[in-house]
């Protein structure tokens, strides 16, 4: 397993891991900058921290992304709330732990959008909860995709 601060291979080109930060639940999904797809990945459903850290250090190893996305929560108007300072914690967490940059992204709306794609498919209610994060984190990664104009290459 990756310990915090070391990576066991170089990353791989083009890989992204989103995460939409949660203080209960936290969505990760998967994407490549190449082909401009993401996919929802799984959701860490752990409360302590050092269980949390290893969880990601473990995806970190396992994918070995060159970048880290992380939500960063606002209200509709932009105004910044306790999730946001939490969220861009994390990040920076992220980032020190492991050595890998990090982006924070606006994640306004992922989780009610991620909700709705999960009800009109049946997967709402409890069951569907921790799909919901991480396809809250798929749409917070699509959308960055999307929305870039100029090739991704040069991150």
């Amino acid at each position: 397993m990756l310990t915090p601060g070391t990576t066991s291979r170089p990353p791989e080109p083009g890989t992204l891991l989103a995460f939409d930060f949660g203080t209960r639940r936290i969505g990760v999904a998967l994407g490549n900058r190449v082909v401009r797809v993401a996919h929802p990945l799984t959701t860490i459903e752990i409360e302590a921290n050092a269980q949390r850290f290893a969880a990601i250090a473990a995806l970190i190893d396992e994918w070995r992304p060159e970048r880290l996305l992380v939500g960063r929560p606002v209200h509709m108007d932009g105004a910044m709330h306790e999730m946001t300072a939490r969220a861009d914690r994390f990040a920076r967490q992220l980032e020190g732990r492991f050595g890998v940059p990090v982006t924070q992204v606006d994640e306004r709306c992922t989780t009610q959008a991620a909700q709705a794609m999960l009800g009109e498919a049946g997967g709402a209610g409890r069951a569907g909860r921790s799909q919901r994060d991480a396809v809250a984190a798929q749409l917070m990664l699509q959308s960055y995709f999307d929305a870039a104009i100029e090739p991704l290459d040069n991150l």
